[in-house]
């Protein structure tokens, strides 16, 4: 699909990002319903991100395992919140071998019941403890209306399940990953802003104490979850008998933890910063940060052309990802449009013209067209380049942060929160119950996308009761 094939976003967004999916070559559909292809430039993407995320969980001492994709329904059933929670989403095998199975087994949804029945039997003393683990694997939630990348039916991820001997313990690791890992990729890597903060308990997940999560905004005003870490209490300790001896020779129920992204972060990363051009990538996650596309009309032309790439691109191993366009068989126009469609974040462009005046033409993606091409003197196109990267993903990050403080509003009343829900994110003093999270949910289509860490000192008026009260929540419709 070609640029100029992609749907506007002020058009049609839903059916723009699908266009975006479709032209990048990140995805397509597969035989399985609800199940997507990724794509090879959507899985660099997502390898990029992995190993963003895997180096942080690797650095805060964590290891990596793995565990069973199949779940036995005995595991699933002891822990009720989670199975009401899970239930229309499981996908259940009877049969195998030809024969029905005497015990069935659910296909992955998430992995706390098989790993707490792992850790039932590795947990005896405090000596143990902290048991942490992350897993990287894929997942199976059937689900009714699928999108690639944001709801599919098999997605990929990382999960982290953690033991801990007390309850302080277990919540300093759930705030760590949420803080240090999670908002540090997706704010610095994948330069996306996000709000930081508690579920309420209508949002939080399945059989967790606490739920906290980080909120991004996407380019039509909606939120879209880019990460959750779970303090799971002693919930699944006592469902699956995770139990040590303490130091005071007493048998105590141990306390855990999990969280997890998923590669929906990819179609975060396609909402939050893409035109109606294509794909637009920070520098970070860009498979290819640097694509070389040569100009020539004849043999001659060539061979002086790709001699000063060579001698250019001679230093660049090792300073950042890039590529030669050398393709004879695509024109030159092909080949801009082509990486402007994929997102790859710089553009250098070398002619004949450009070998006499010792120049480069340097295209920079996030701003398109004449505004964003340059002419740079070869002596000093790496460092150039370096430094151009850079500001790249800082001029990414500041502009999806500006987009979403100009869409964050501020209501006092009920009729305010109405009109400005549907433009964005709303910030407001709210005191309700669960009852007046569905009555929102209703009438708006909205939800509590967390209580945010920065809470005020004084207190306000709840924009729903009326009643006093010190809680700010942060509202927004969502994927």
């Amino acid at each position: 699909m070609a640029k100029d094939a992609i749907t506007a976003r002020d058009k049609d967004y839903s059916k723009w990002y699908l266009d975006i999916v479709e032209a990048a070559g990140l995805s397509e559909n597969s035989g399985v319903k609800g199940c997507m292809v990724i794509k090879p430039h959507g899985f660099a993407i997502w390898e990029l991100i992995q190993g963003a995320l895997d180096a942080r969980i690797k650095a805060t001492g964590h290891s990596n395992a793995y565990f069973p994709l199949l779940i036995p329904k005995s595991y699933i059933m002891k822990e009720a919140e989670h199975v009401e929670g899970f239930a229309p989403e499981l996908a259940e095998v009877t049969h195998a071998g030809g024969e029905k199975l005497e015990e069935s087994y659910y296909v992955r949804p998430t992995s706390e019941t098989i790993i707490g029945a792992t850790y039932s039997k590795w947990v005896r003393s405090w000596r143990d403890l902290p048991i942490l683990i992350n897993q990287w694997a894929n997942v199976m939630r059937w689900e009714m209306r699928t999108r690639p990348f944001l709801r599919t039916t098999e997605f990929l991820w990382q999960e982290g399940h953690t033991v801990h001997a007390t309850e302080a313990e277990a919540e300093a690791e759930t705030l760590m990953i949420l803080h240090d890992v999670y908002t540090d990729v997706v704010e610095r890597v994948m330069a996306i802003p996000v709000y930081k903060g508690l579920k309420t308990d209508k949002e939080k997940f399945a059989g967790a104490l606490r739920t906290y999560a980080i909120e991004a905004m996407m380019q039509d005003g909606k939120a879209l979850q880019a990460g959750t870490s779970h303090n799971l209490g002693q919930n699944f300790s006592k469902s699956f008998d995770i139990k040590y001896q303490s130091q005071e020779n007493t048998e105590e129920y141990a306390w855990t933890t999990s969280w997890g992204v998923s590669t929906r972060l990819i179609g975060a990363l396609i909402m939050c910063h893409s035109d109606d051009d294509g794909l637009v990538l920070p520098p970070a996650v860009a498979p290819i940060q640097v694509v070389v596309v040569p100009i020539y009309r004849s043999d001659e032309e060539k061979a002086k052309v790709m001699e000063t790439i060579a001698r250019l691109t001679a230093e660049w191993a090792g300073k950042f990802r890039f590529k030669v366009d050398d393709r004879d068989y695509e024109n030159f126009g092909f080949k801009v449009s082509e990486w402007e469609v994929k997102g790859v974040p710089v553009r250098v462009e070398i002619g004949p013209k450009d070998i006499e005046k010792n120049s480069a033409a340097v295209a920079r993606r996030d701003r398109p067209g004449k505004a964003g091409k340059s002419f740079v003197d070869q002596a000093g196109l790496t460092e150039h380049i370096e430094s151009l990267l850079a500001e790249i993903q800082q001029a990414l990050y500041d502009r999806a942060k500006e987009f979403r403080d100009t869409h964050t509003y501020t209501a006092e009343t009920y009729d305010e929160f109405k009109t400005q829900v549907q433009l964005g994110f709303v910030r407001a003093y709210f005191d309700g119950d669960r009852k007046d999270e569905d009555r929102i949910q209703d009438e708006t289509k909205s939800t509590v996308r967390c209580i945010p860490f920065d809470q005020p000192d004084v207190e306000g008026k709840c924009f729903l009761t009326g009643r006093s009260t010190k809680r700010v929540c942060i509202f927004a419709k969502s994927y």
